[in-house]
């Protein structure tokens, strides 16, 4: 069973597309100045704290780890410097 797939028009409605927006009618004399509006006092938005776990810390700083680091924490015996390395030589090959 196939459905056929009509596209889809997104028009305002009618209402909304006689609306005119209106210039402002007041005007200040040229002798006086224009009121300046005051800033709404803003509330300290509030603070999210977020703890990372340090195997999640471990694996964010061995993405941002270039090449060559890889290579040698590789050559002084670390084995997960080592697996990467030959999945990257693997995946070279292929």
């Amino acid at each position: 069973m196939s459905n056929a797939i009509t596209p889809v028009s997104h028009a305002a409605p009618a209402a909304v597309k006689d609306v005119q927006p209106q210039a402002a009618q007041q005007t200040a004399p040229a002798n006086q100045k224009a009121p300046q509006p005051q800033p709404a006092a803003k509330a300290p938005a509030p603070k999210d704290t977020v703890q990372i776990s340090t195997a999640a810390q471990t694996a964010l700083q061995e993405s941002r780890e270039t090449s060559t680091q890889t290579a040698q924490e590789a050559r002084r015996g670390d084995r997960q410097a080592a697996r990467l390395l030959a999945k990257e030589a693997a995946a070279k090959k292929e």
